[in-house]
């Protein structure tokens, strides 16, 4: 789903090290409802992927001095604003670009 040629570009973190970070108010995703609404599919499957099978995502998203991210996690939970990751770390729906399952 992600660009290969971008990947040595963009910073892996550790699932600990999201609280830490600072995101934008605007969505990432531009208005774009298509995009809006495979987002939140992806979230749901990533919540019953991570509750059944104990899998892990990854996750592309993008922090508010506008950089882009990825982290692999295990997905818990997920609402209309946020997903909640493996350790309790929650991350803004607003600033995720995509969800990638393997």
């Amino acid at each position: 789903m992600f660009p290969s040629a971008t990947d040595q570009l963009i910073e892996t973190l550790a699932k600990e090290t999201v609280p830490t970070l600072r995101f934008g108010p605007d969505d990432v995703l531009a208005y774009h409802q298509p995009d809006y609404q495979r987002r939140r599919r992806d979230a749901d499957r990533a919540v019953l992927l991570g509750n059944a099978h104990h899998g892990k995502v990854t996750i592309l998203f993008q922090t508010a001095d506008g950089q882009t991210k990825r982290v692999q996690t295990t997905v818990w939970a997920a609402d209309s604003s946020h997903l909640t990751l493996k350790a309790g770390a929650t991350l803004p729906l607003r600033a995720v670009l995509g969800i990638d399952f393997y």
